[in-house]
């Protein structure tokens, strides 16, 4: 494996360091999100459909892995993460449509 490369599937495995270089913060966000995907209104999976998608949208290689395998704990289905993924890349084709309007403004 290439040492050079900014992303390593074993990297992930640092993550438990900020516990130690900044604990407070790192405990605070952990809570967060776990509490954040917990079933509330919406169900779990629904929320880690949604996280699925995010992950798409904020490229977090780590964070696709994660929340498929969390999602498909959860019973859902290859269609469901697919359409989850289709909605995510619909958005993120529809903010570089909304913002070509930047660049019009821009030409003008």
């Amino acid at each position: 494996m290439n040492k050079d490369s900014l992303y390593q599937k074993s990297y992930i495995n640092r993550l438990g360091e900020f516990s130690k270089l900044s604990n407070e913060a790192f405990r605070a966000f952990t809570n967060f999100d776990q509490k954040a995907l917990s079933q509330g209104k919406l169900s779990s999976k629904l929320k880690e459909l949604i996280a699925v998608a995010v992950a798409h949208v904020t490229g977090c290689p780590y964070c696709i892995e994660a929340h498929v395998n969390q999602v498909k704990k959860q019973e859902a289905t290859k269609e469901e993460i697919a359409e989850a993924i289709m909605v995510a890349t619909a958005l993120k084709a529809g903010s570089a449509m909304a913002h070509g309007v930047n660049a019009l403004n821009a030409y003008d």
